[in-house]
């Protein structure tokens, strides 16, 4: 038999790690909340009949996110054979919130009692068998980032699904909700049934007023009528709303529990560790110039100190084997348009964007230190207060962060949002946040043009995509999503020290990422723009690149950017082609120039730039909307294409003006 298994828990608390250690798999890590968006699956490590599929983090099954939306569809239509719920022990109060609305669905169960090298090492103990009794479920104690208990944790999990073990106890209420629930159950128990909803579970939500539920269970009137009476009854003997009062019996019997089973001396010591920490990263006046701070000494050593210099050596190594390859197609005399698409098509084009590679996989390894070690939480934390003047939360945050990685997951997690105006919102400013693939177009332009302010130029650029992000906010506050963002509540994690297979992982992914678009995106667009470049209407190869088809087409569009300071068709046609990567800017360059060396680059881009139309350039290719896999993923996310060609018009729209902005003033002081 296959067996199904659904890994479920709170965001941070170490799913993804566990996932990675029981199936052997490359998913990134990360130490702030919201890093699995969607739910991923793998086959367990020498169990190939177990497939384990990992749900996003969420806090309970209530239908406010996105994240709920996934992991409880999921549990309820696939129907898994095992839930596989990991808790956090160094906060297992928490943690079983979201234990005991598992425990409700009635699904065969098993808890991943995690961080207990954590729990241990600061002299603190839980006693796991008399946890499991009191729950009625089996409880493993491990550490996912050690991997230890895991193949006892692998053992409990088959068995569990073999046996189909269901939990044990399932009533822990009393009282006023006692009554309540199970008032709501003897009515509905046979529509639960029919729908296949455990009816434990579908009276609690009913209780809780969950749409969805009263929609799924066919709900009639007179049982709406009825359920409401019930639960205003409970509400008036315990003098407290609904939620409350769900919330108020799950935490009473988790103190039950923890009392009987948990024995704290003191905080851990990376609790104790971070609180020390956050007294300064945190300070409400230096928090922000501090991450500031650390901002620019990264782009300082990225792009100066250690980038620089390796990416000079690999371009000197990609221009060795260009030199090469065309002595060889010269000895072997090659045809004149076979030499031009491979040495000034692909070579040209391909080569001048992995000499980048250094300077992404650097970059990434500083950022991996920030996220894994759990300061980027602080980061949205620390970002709320800016961000609630514009109309978002701090939670919007978390999508920006990863906009500085890549637009395409940064607009999917816009899903971990709970309002849909505050989704759409995060889904249009997004993109202002400076991706990696723009990291060549500001390379290339600033070893030209600023070759000694390289870190200052950078730095300039991210905070220039900040701050149009929050005027745009304000107008978009003011204008079409008028109303209030939802209250922010984000759990800080501990600050741990990065793993060196987590740091690694996640430089590799970049640089595969890097590669891969490198020889199929930009392969592609190397090779269109060459061949457009190369042969006029005619189809005759020309001598000149102003004589061919791409520059007809770059001069109809080139008028449209002298405002911003420059009116070269290649130039235009680059941004263009920015459209299908943006890294396509830098190897559209090259091969219209003709160039193989950054120096030869930078010769023919002082005749088409002056050093304020370059930073106009670079501002416009900073704003300017998204490559076409970005749009696609904001078409999804928006489910509308109206919606998602709107956002990206006002993000070119936007980027013209700025652009425009930044050259009229500039050329008053030049």
């Amino acid at each position: 038999m296959k067996y199904v298994i659904a890994l479920a828990g709170n965001q941070n608390s170490g799913k993804t790690t566990l996932y990675n250690a029981l199936t052997g798999s490359n998913q990134h890590v990360g130490n702030f909340p919201g890093v699995t968006i969607e739910k991923k699956e793998g086959l367990i490590k020498k169990h190939k009949e177990v497939s384990l599929v990992d749900l996003p983090g969420i806090y309970s099954l209530s239908p406010y996110t996105m994240e709920e939306v996934v992991t409880r569809d999921f549990i309820l239509e696939e129907h898994p054979d095992v839930i596989l719920n990991i808790v956090d022990g160094t906060n297992i109060e928490r943690n079983l919130y979201l234990t005991l609305q598992l425990m409700e669905l009635s699904t065969p169960m098993v808890i991943a009692l995690n961080m207990m090298d954590e729990v241990e090492s600061s002299g603190n103990s839980i006693d796991v068998n008399k946890l499991s009794k009191l729950l009625g479920i089996p409880v493993v104690p491990i550490s996912a980032s050690k991997e230890e208990g895991i193949s006892e944790l692998v053992d409990v999990i088959v068995k569990t699904a073999q046996e189909k073990e269901q939990p044990k106890k399932l009533d822990f209420c009393s009282g006023e909700v006692h009554k309540a629930i199970h008032s709501i159950s003897h009515l509905i128990e046979d529509q639960a049934k029919k729908a296949g909803y455990p009816v434990r579970f579908a009276a609690t939500k009913l209780v809780e007023g969950d749409e969805p539920t009263f929609e799924m269970l066919n709900i009639t009137e007179n049982q709406a009528h009825i359920i409401e009476h019930v639960v205003e009854e409970m509400e008036r003997g315990l003098n407290t709303d609904r939620e409350a009062a769900l919330a108020d019996m799950r935490y009473d019997y988790i103190g039950r529990i923890c009392r009987d089973t948990v024995f704290k001396k003191q905080e851990t010591k990376e609790q104790v560790r971070s609180e020390k920490i956050d007294r300064v990263l945190t300070n409400k006046y230096f928090g922000i110039p501090i991450f500031f701070g650390i901002m620019f000494f990264i782009f300082w050593v990225t792009f100066g100190v250690i980038g620089a210099p390796l990416q000079g050596l690999l371009e000197q190594l990609i221009g060795n084997f260009t030199d090469f390859i065309a002595r060889l197609m010269i000895t072997h005399d090659v045809s004149d348009w076979v030499y031009s698409l491979v040495i000034n098509g692909v070579f040209a084009g391909v080569g001048s964007v992995l000499s980048f590679l250094p300077i992404i996989v650097i970059l990434f390894f500083f950022l991996s230190l920030l996220e894994d070690s759990g300061y980027m939480a602080r980061v949205a934390f620390l970002m709320d207060k800016l961000l609630r003047k514009i109309g978002l939360s701090g939670r919007s945050f978390v999508p920006m962060l990863v906009g500085f990685g890549c637009s395409v997951p940064a607009i999917m997690a816009t899903r971990t949002l709970a309002s849909e105006r505050d989704r759409k919102m995060t889904i249009i400013l997004t993109p202002f946040m400076s991706c990696s693939a723009k990291l060549p177009i500001y390379g290339m332009i600033t070893a030209t043009f600023f070759p000694d302010n390289a870190a200052v130029v950078m730095i300039s650029l991210y905070i220039l995509g900040i701050v149009v992000a929050i005027l745009s906010g304000l107008l978009l506050k003011s204008t079409i999503f008028k109303g209030e963002p939802v209250p922010f509540v984000m759990e800080l994690p501990a600050y741990r020290v990065p793993s060196r297979r987590s740091v690694l992982l996640h430089m590799w992914q970049k640089a595969k990422d890097f590669i891969q678009r490198a020889f199929t995106i930009i392969f592609i667009a190397t090779i269109i723009i060459w061949f457009l470049q190369s042969f006029d209407w005619s189809l005759n190869m020309v001598a000149d690149s102003s004589d061919s088809m791409l520059a007809a087409i770059g001069s109809v569009i080139s008028p449209v950017f002298i405002p911003l300071g420059f009116n070269d068709w290649r130039a235009s046609t680059a941004l263009i082609t920015g459209l299908t990567a943006k890294e396509a800017v830098v190897s559209t360059l090259s091969v219209l120039t003709g160039t193989s060396t950054d120096m030869q680059l930078s010769a023919v881009l002082n005749t088409i730039f002056t050093p304020l139309s370059a930073f106009s350039f670079l501002t416009f290719t900073l704003l300017y909307m998204p490559c076409v896999a970005a749009f696609a993923a904001s078409r999804r996310e928006f489910g509308s294409t109206k919606y998602a060609v709107l956002a990206a018009a006002y993000q070119t729209i936007t980027a013209y003006i700025v652009g425009m902005i930044i050259y009229q003033i500039g050329i008053l002081f030049v």
